[in-house]
């Protein structure tokens, strides 16, 4: 079995340059920066015209599509891609940066940049997701409706991360179930229910606070009105966010000793 000091030499990467807390400290973050993209998403309508393929009918593709398709390519132009953060959704002729590299960090393993479920992740948000959070209708504010979906791509990736720092926490652990290929051991071995119901209730808790109706008058019957219903946030933590970024952690780790 692999030792801890031949996992640092096969690692070369610098063990303080990530760890736990600041692992768990960025997701908390990227807590309140999806709970506020789904308020702003909720001002809208579903606005169906802005999926439908059929709606722009010489383009074969959807509003959505061209309209992610050209903020990704003007992001790889800034050089937003060079981040090991970041996820496009469309890998395909994205353009090179237009300024000098930024020396990141290199915390995961170089087979990273192939791990990408961004397509999973487009089917369940505007098919499941979408319908849960927002009211029938159309109010043609398209472009506002499409720059505030799609925002927990980075969150489930940075399973990447997760993965990497309890890799470290227990390489020769870890390394027998890759080894094996052993996706369900690396399931267990990454799920730990308590964190994740706590996740799922401090999640309910932002949402009420962040999402409250605030009025100057005395409310009726002690009923609270909330822009997105915090029983769907949790919902989308428990049923999407958590088992995806699980996902990306057991495929990050059958590469990590590639």
């Amino acid at each position: 079995m692999a030792s801890s000091a031949s996992f640092a030499r096969a690692s070369g990467e610098a063990s303080n340059q990530i760890s736990l807390k600041s692992v768990r400290e960025t997701l908390i973050r990227q807590e309140d920066s999806i709970i506020f993209s789904l308020i702003e998403r909720a001002r809208h309508p579903y606005n169906a015209p802005a999926y439908d393929k059929s709606y722009l009918k010489s383009s074969g593709n959807s509003l959505a599509e061209i309209f992610v398709k050209e903020a990704e390519h003007l992001h790889a132009k800034a050089g937003r891609y060079q981040n090991p953060e970041e996820v496009p959704f469309f890998t395909d002729d994205l353009p090179s940066p237009l300024i000098p590299s930024y020396d990141y960090p290199q915390v995961l393993h170089p087979t990273a940049a192939s791990v990408n479920i961004n397509k999973t992740i487009w089917d369940m948000y505007f098919n499941e997701l979408l319908p849960l959070f927002t009211v029938e209708g159309d109010d043609g504010n398209y472009a506002s409706t499409l720059a505030s979906d799609l925002a927990i791509s980075r969150r489930i990736h940075y399973g990447k991360f997760v993965a990497e720092v309890k890799f470290r926490d227990a390489p020769v652990d870890y390394s027998s179930a890759i080894h094996d290929k052993d996706k369900d051991t690396l399931m267990r071995m990454l799920t730990f229910e308590r964190v994740e119901e706590m996740v799922k209730r401090r999640v309910e808790q932002k949402a009420m606070v962040f999402g409250q109706e605030v009025t100057m008058e005395d409310e009726k019957d002690g009923i609270v009105d909330y822009k997105v219903n915090p029983s769907v946030v949790s919902r989308l933590y428990g049923d999407w966010i958590i088992p995806l970024t699980k996902l990306v952690e057991v495929d990050y780790l059958l590469r990590r000793l590639e």
